[in-house]
C-alpha cells in the first residue's frame, strides 16, 4: 500500500523484439529508460533478437513502450514488436540479465560500422586512455558482422574479442550505465587489447604498438606499399601522390589500369579530391563508409596513375582508429586498395597476408585481433539523384531484404562473375558480402566458405538451392555436385528484374529491361539485351536487341574491337574488310575473314554489354580491355561531356519477340566520326539507347518499368532512359541498395521461389 493509502496497480509485460538491436547500445538504453519509467525486471539478447520484462504502473509502462519506439538509439531499428501479459514477478530492480542461445536465428545482424565521432575524439585526447589506441570503439561504432563467430546473440565470448580479458578500466566502463561503452562488446585500450606490429615480409618484426604506426607512415612518405590489415581483411596503401610508387603497385598486383580506390582522413582532404554534393556527402559520412565514386575536382592532388581514363575517383573517408591515425600521421590520401592479388579473396589473417603479399608489399601493419569473416569495401555511386550501390559489402552485408510474404528456407549461388551467395528465411534474404569472380581456386574456397557460414550463422537448413542455367558457371558446378537438395535453375536476366523487384517489393505484371554482357538465355544463346514481361508464372521475352557475332568468343569480351568487327560484318558482311578504319593489323584480318564467314566459334549475342564495346571501339576510346567494363566507362566518360539530347535512327522489326534493330544508328554513328567530336557521338549513342527502351515501353503497355543488369551501372544511360519514361508516365524502379550487376543474382535467384515453384 502507497503512502496515501492507496493501493498501485502493477503489471507485469514481456516485450520481443526483432530488428536492429545488438551492438548498437539498445539494452543500456533500455536500462536507463526504465529507472526513468520506474520499471523493475530485465533485458537479454536472445537469438532472434531482445527480450525485455517490465513490472510497474501501466501509466508508465506505456509511456516505456512509446519512448522505447520513438526514442532508439542511432543505429537501432525494431522490426517487429509484441507484448504479452505475465502474472506478477515482483523484480525487485532492473537488470541486463546474460543472453539467452535459443530459437531461431535473426537475419538482423549489424553491419561493420565506422568509427563515431566521439571515438575518434578519443584517439586525439591525450588526456584520453585511449589516446592513439587503434582498437577504440563503443556501442556506436566498430566491427561487428566481420569479428562474429556465431550468430546472435551479440557477445563478447562469441566474437574474436573472447581472447581478450578486459583490464579494470574497461570492466568498470563495460558495466557502468552511464558510459557510451556500457556492454560495447569491443571495448579495449592499450592495456587488455590488441596490439599493432610491423613486420617485413618474411614475417619479421620491425615495431610494436605506436612505433609501428609512426614507423608505417614513414614507409608512405618513402614510397614504399604497405599491407595494411583493417576491420574486414587486409588492404594495399600507397601515397596517392606517388606516380612511381603506384606505378609499382600496379605491375606487383599485375592491375595495369582498372581504377584504384583513395582514402582520406576528413570530409575536407575528399572535397579537395572530388565535387561532393548533398547526397554524396550523407553517404560519405555515413557508418557503412563506403568507397563513394566521385567527379574528379582539376585540381585534385593525386597521380595519375590513380584512375587513369576516367574522371571519376573513388573516395572513402577513414573508418576505423587505425586509419585515422595512419592518415593524421601522413597527412594526405593514400591509395587502399583491396589486399590480394588480381582476381583472389582479400586477406584476412597475418599468415595468408604474408604468403599471398609478400610480393606486393614492402612492411606489413598489423594486429592480432582475428578477423572472422572477409569484408571488402562496399562501392556506391550516385546514379540519376539516387545512391546506387555496386559493391555491397562493408558496412552494407548482411542487412536482409525484406519480403511482404514468406518464402521456404532455400539457398542461391549467384553467378560467376562479382559472385554473391544468398540464403532465405521466412520473409527475409540474406545476400552475403561481395565474393568476387570464381575463376580460381582461392576464390572458390572463399565461395564454398561463405555458403557454409550463412547457413550456419542463420541456423538454415535450405529445401532448395538455386543457380543460373549456365553450367559452366563455378556456381552451377557447385550446385550440381550438391545432389542431395533439389535444386533449381533460373535465367539470369529473369533473375537481374526479380531482384530489383525483391528489393522494392514489386509484383508482375511489369516490363523488366535487363542488359549486360551476357547471360545464356533460354534458347542456348547469349542474350545481353532483354525486355522480359514478367507475370505471375515467369516470364516471356517480349523483345531483344537485335543480335550479332562475337569473333574469338570469350576474346571478344577481353578485345572490344572484335565487338565491333563483329557488329560491322552483321551489316555489311564481306564487305567490312574493305572499311579502312578497323584497328587491325592485315594479317590480324587474314585470319578472322574465314572466322566470320563460317561463323567458327563466332556465338551470337543481343547483349547491350557488348554493343558499348563495339562502340566504344569504334570511336577509338579502348580497343583492347585491361579490366572488364573498361570500353564501356570510357564510352560513357565521353558522353558525360556532352549535353546533346540528339539521337540516332533505329527500326523495330514487329517479331515475336520484337527485335531492335540497331543497323540504322550504328550506320549513321559512322558517318558522324570524320564530322563530328566524340563526345558528342558517344552521348548520341546512349540517348539512342534511351529511346529504344521508351519505344519498347511504350509497346509493350506496362505502366511498371524495372532496369536491372550491369549496363545500368551507366549514370548516363540510367539518367536518359529514367527522364524519357517518367515524362511518358511510366513508373520507374532500378537498384539502390542491391547491385544491379551480377552481385544482385543471388537475390533474384530466391525471389523466383515465389513465382517458378
Amino acid at each position: 500500500m502507497s503512502s496515501t493509502g492507496f493501493n498501485i496497480i502493477t503489471e507485469h509485460l514481456v516485450i520481443t523484439i526483432t530488428g536492429y538491436v545488438q551492438g548498437v547500445g539498445m539494452r543500456p538504453f533500455i536500462a536507463r529508460l526504465a529507472g526513468l519509467c520506474r520499471q523493475n525486471g530485465w533485458a537479454a539478447n536472445t537469438a532472434e533478437g531482445l527480450t525485455i520484462a517490465i513490472e510497474g504502473e501501466p501509466f508508465l509502462q506505456q509511456q516505456f513502450i512509446d519512448r522505447l519506439q520513438s526514442q532508439l538509439p542511432p543505429l537501432a531499428r525494431i522490426v517487429s514488436l509484441t507484448v504479452d501479459r505475465q502474472p506478477a514477478a515482483h523484480y525487485p530492480d532492473f537488470q541486463i540479465k546474460a543472453s539467452r542461445d535459443e530459437g531461431g536465428s535473426s537475419a538482423f545482424v549489424l553491419p561493420d560500422i565506422a568509427s563515431c565521432p566521439e571515438c575518434i575524439n578519443d584517439i586525439f585526447n591525450p588526456h584520453s586512455r585511449f589516446y592513439r589506441y587503434p582498437f577504440t570503439s563503443c556501442t556506436d561504432c566498430g566491427p561487428r558482422y566481420s569479428i562474429m563467430q556465431k550468430s546472435l546473440p551479440y557477445d563478447r565470448e562469441r566474437t574474436a574479442m573472447a581472447g581478450f580479458v578486459m583490464c579494470a578500466d574497461c570492466e568498470r566502463e563495460y558495466r557502468s550505465a552511464d558510459n557510451r561503452r556500457f556492454h560495447a562488446q569491443t571495448i579495449a585500450c592499450p592495456n587488455c587489447g590488441p596490439v599493432l606490429s610491423l613486420l617485413d615480409p618474411a614475417g619479421k618484426r620491425l615495431a610494436e604498438r605506436d612505433d609501428a604506426l609512426l614507423t608505417a607512415s614513414d614507409y608512405l612518405r618513402k614510397g614504399k606499399i604497405i599491407a595494411v590489415k583493417g576491420i574486414g581483411g587486409f588492404q594495399l596503401w600507397v601515397d596517392a601522390a606517388n606516380q612511381a610508387a603506384i606505378e609499382r603497385l600496379r605491375q606487383r598486383k599485375h592491375r595495369p589500369q582498372k581504377p584504384f580506390a583513395l582514402m582520406v582522413a576528413d570530409l575536407a582532404a575528399a572535397k579537395q579530391l572530388g565535387i561532393i554534393n548533398a547526397i554524396e556527402l550523407q553517404t560519405l559520412t555515413s557508418p557503412a563508409a563506403p568507397i563513394v565514386l566521385q567527379r574528379r575536382r582539376e585540381s585534385a592532388q593525386v597521380a595519375d596513375a590513380v584512375a587513369p581514363g576516367t574522371d571519376l575517383l573513388g573516395v572513402m573517408l577513414a573508418y576505423a582508429p587505425l586509419h585515422h591515425l595512419l592518415l593524421r600521421e601522413f597527412g594526405a590520401a593514400v591509395v587502399a586498395t583491396s589486399g590480394n592479388r588480381q582476381n583472389e579473396p582479400i586477406c584476412i589473417d597475418n599468415d595468408q597476408a604474408l604468403d599471398r603479399l609478400a610480393d606486393i608489399a614492402d612492411v606489413f601493419l598489423t594486429h592480432d585481433r582475428p578477423i572472422l569473416r572477409p569484408l571488402d569495401d562496399s562501392i556506391v555511386r550516385l546514379i540519376g539523384g539516387q545512391m546506387t550501390v555496386l559493391r555491397r559489402a562493408r558496412g552494407y552485408a548482411p542487412l536482409p531484404v525484406l519480403l511482404k510474404t514468406a518464402l521456404p528456407d532455400a539457398l542461391a549461388v549467384g553467378g560467376h562473375l562479382k559472385n554473391t551467395v544468398a540464403v532465405c528465411h521466412d520473409r527475409q534474404i540474406i545476400l552475403s558480402p561481395h565474393i568476387g569472380d570464381l575463376d580460381c581456386a582461392a576464390s572458390q574456397r572463399q565461395f564454398e566458405a561463405a555458403l557454409t557460414d550463412l547457413r550456419q550463422f542463420y541456423r538454415i537448413n535450405p529445401q532448395r538451392l538455386m543457380r543460373d542455367l549456365h553450367d559452366g558457371y563455378g556456381s552451377s558446378q557447385y550446385a550440381m555436385r550438391q545432389s542431395q537438395t533439389a535444386s533449381g535453375k533460373v535465367q539470369h536476366h529473369y533473375a537481374h528484374i526479380l531482384a530489383c523487384m525483391a528489393e522494392h517489393g514489386l509484383e508482375p505484371p511489369l516490363l523488366g529491361v535487363a542488359w549486360d554482357g551476357n547471360g545464356l538465355g533460354d534458347d542456348g544463346t547469349l542474350w545481353g539485351g532483354e525486355f522480359l514481361r514478367i507475370h505471375d508464372h515467369g516470364f516471356e521475352r517480349y523483345a531483344h536487341l537485335r543480335p550479332f557475332s562475337l569473333p574469338g568468343g570469350g576474346k571478344a569480351i577481353e578485345e572490344p574491337r572484335r565487338a565491333a568487327l563483329g557488329l560491322l560484318h552483321e551489316i555489311y558482311e564481306e564487305r567490312v574488310f574493305d572499311l579502312n578504319f578497323l584497328p587491325f593489323t592485315e594479317s590480324e584480318l587474314q585470319l578472322l575473314s574465314p572466322v566470320l564467314a563460317k561463323q567458327i566459334n563466332c556465338p551470337r549475342t543481343t547483349s547491350a554489354g557488348r554493343l558499348f564495346d563495339a562502340v566504344a571501339s569504334l570511336l577509338g576510346l579502348c580497343h583492347l580491355n585491361q579490366y572488364e567494363g573498361q570500353a564501356a566507362m570510357a564510352l560513357e566518360s565521353c558522353a558525360a561531356r556532352s549535353e546533346s539530347d540528339a539521337a540516332y535512327p533505329f527500326r523495330i522489326i514487329e517479331t515475336e519477340p520484337r527485335v531492335i534493330d540497331w543497323q540504322d544508328a550504328i550506320e549513321a554513328l559512322l558517318a558522324d566520326i570524320p564530322n563530328r567530336d566524340a563526345e558528342l557521338i558517344a552521348k548520341k549513342f546512349h540517348n539512342t539507347l534511351a529511346e529504344m527502351i521508351l519505344a519498347v515501353a511504350k509497346r509493350a503497355g506496362e505502366q511498371t518499368i524495372v532496369l536491372s543488369g550491369g549496363c545500368f551501372q551507366n549514370a548516363c544511360l540510367v539518367e536518359a532512359a529514367v527522364e524519357r519514361l517518367k515524362t511518358a508516365g511510366f513508373k520507374v524502379f532500378r537498384h539502390q541498395n542491391i547491385p544491379p550487376n551480377d552481385g544482385g543474382l543471388a537475390l533474384g535467384q530466391l525471389y523466383a521461389t515465389k513465382y517458378i515453384g
